[in-house]
């Protein structure tokens, strides 16, 4: 007998069972390594989803230090080499 059920598919339209699983198959592509399963990709992949929290909190904790960073009038940093054309060296 036929029974219904729930898939979840990737950006390439790959079927997997669990949310978890079509995520993963995302970022891995995000790496590079198309539905390879040796490599860095997936588990990086593995290790962003899960310690996501932690990743969107170090996200946003940048965004408010960028904008804070953007907010201020402050001069450019010169790096060493434009010190030295400014000073003739």
């Amino acid at each position: 007998m036929a029974r219904q059920g729930i898939g979840f598919f990737d950006s390439r339209g790959q079927f997997f069972k669990t949310p978890e699983d079509a995520t993963l198959s995302d970022l891995s592509m995000l790496f590079g390594k198309l539905g390879e399963h040796d490599g860095l990709a997936p588990g990086l992949a593995h290790l962003m989803l899960d310690r996501r929290e932690d990743i969107e909190r170090i996200f946003a904790e940048h965004d408010i230090m960028r904008a804070a960073a953007d907010a201020q009038d402050h001069p450019k940093i010169a790096s060493l080499d434009e010190e030295r054309l400014i000073r003739g060296k």
